[in-house]
This record gives structure tokens, C-alpha cells and sequence, in this order.
């Protein structure tokens, strides 16, 4: 069984949200009604992100652009992370709600990876327009924006695979449903306790490389016992 990891971005790799940075930033109208209606789920993911930068123009491309890059921190550890999951052949999977004008350029000196999948934007427009190359697929109906868990099932096919999914908010409730084990902080974790998912919590990336070498561990230990009560099997 291979292992696969699909890591969230805004929250997650980046110690706050990158799209609430934005907004606290450059105060669109109304902007703090639409963040609590998507993050109570009374709007969905898509329509609320996309509502949010509707209301920012275009013009301001480069100075949101400059402010999104300058002021993202990284998560401690995020690097060496990356160089755990190489060094382990372990395919890394950015799968974000993020937008690709911050995304993208935050995360070029860690690549390559195995995949980045976040939404894209365009600016030609007066105001600045959200485009979703990831939408749902027919066994998803909440309209994610960046659909997760048909990110997953597409990547995973019809393969046996131990799947870690490393997240934080909202836009990560659904892909830890497809998850085999979920690496969890603030809201994410208290719905994988709600729910009785596996998983573990986390503050840094360290906390992470910790956490899945003792399931590589753990899953060791257990191929091993199967293979004991093979014939001829020496361990």
C-alpha cells in the first residue's frame, strides 16, 4: 500500500489564512458577513470566495499581490517536511482554496511537488474574478471551489492507498472524510474528534514528520504480523 499526502495551504503550510489577511487589508465592503457566513457553512466555499474578491478591483493587482507574499509565514518545519516526504518517496499534494497569484510564488522555492491544485483568478475585469479549474464531481454536491475530495479519488484512482490529509479549516471537512489518517489543527481537529476520525494534532511540521513515521512505523509492525503466519516467511 503506497502513501499519499494531500496538504492544505492557507492555515496549514502558512500560519494564518492568506484570503483574511487580504480582506482585513484591503476592507472590501461587507467582508467579515461573507467570511462567517462560509465559515458556518450558510454559503459555500465558492460562492463566498468568489463574492469576496468581486468587491476588490483589479487595478490593485500587484499592491494584493506584494501584501499576500510579503506578509505569509511559514509554518515551522515546512521545510524539512518537504524533504522528509522526498527522502520517504512519499507523493506531496498541495491542494488549496487559496488563489494562484499567492500560491503559487509562496511556494516556489519548496517545489518541486508532486502537484499544486488551488483556484486561479483573473484580473482583466474591473473587479477580480475567481476561477475554479477544480470543481465538484458528481459525488460531491457543496460546491468547494477547490473540491478536495475530487482532487482525491481522481489522484488516487482505484489504487489501495494509505492517504494522509494535512489541514486545518473548512475547506479540509470533506477531503479528511476520504482521509486513511488526518493531521488536524483548530477546526479541522475538533471535527475529526466530532466525527471519530483518525487522526492526530499538530502546532508545527516537525509534529507531522513525528506523526507519520510512527504510522509508517505502526503500519510495519503490522505488515510484519500478517507475513509471520506466511510459510517460510524469516522476517
Amino acid at each position: 500500500m503506497r502513501s499519499v499526502i494531500y496538504c492544505d495551504f492557507d492555515g496549514t503550510i502558512t500560519e494564518s489564512d492568506n484570503i483574511i489577511a487580504i480582506m482585513k487589508e484591503f476592507a472590501p465592503p461587507n467582508w467579515e458577513d461573507i467570511k462567517d457566513q462560509i465559515l458556518s457553512q450558510e454559503i459555500s466555499i465558492r460562492e463566498g470566495v468568489g463574492k469576496l474578491f468581486s468587491e476588490l478591483p483589479s487595478s490593485q493587482k500587484n499592491e494584493i499581490t506584494k501584501f499576500a507574499i510579503e506578509n505569509a509565514r511559514i509554518r515551522e518545519g515546512f521545510a524539512e517536511f518537504v524533504e522528509f516526504a522526498k527522502s520517504e518517496n512519499i507523493p506531496l499534494y498541495i491542494v488549496s482554496g487559496g488563489i494562484d497569484f499567492f500560491v503559487y510564488p509562496i511556494l516556489e522555492k519548496f517545489g518541486p511537488f508532486e502537484g499544486i491544485y488551488c483556484n486561479h483568478s483573473d484580473f482583466s475585469g474591473d473587479h477580480i474574478k475567481i476561477l475554479w479549474p477544480h470543481t465538484c464531481d458528481s459525488l460531491c454536491e457543496n460546491e468547494c471551489g477547490c473540491c478536495k475530495p475530487t482532487i482525491i479519488r481522481k489522484l488516487n484512482a482505484d489504487e489501495d492507498t494509505f492517504t494522509i490529509v494535512i489541514g486545518d479549516s473548512v475547506t479540509d471537512l470533506e477531503a479528511a472524510k476520504q482521509a486513511t489518517f488526518v493531521l488536524a489543527r483548530d477546526l479541522l481537529e475538533k471535527k475529526c474528534i466530532e466525527w471519530g476520525l483518525n487522526h492526530k494534532g499538530f502546532n508545527t511540521f516537525y509534529d507531522c514528520i513525528n506523526a507519520i513515521k510512527n504510522q509508517i512505523e505502526v503500519r510495519g509492525h503490522h505488515v510484519k504480523g500478517k507475513m509471520a503466519g506466511v510459510s517460510g516467511y524469516k522476517g
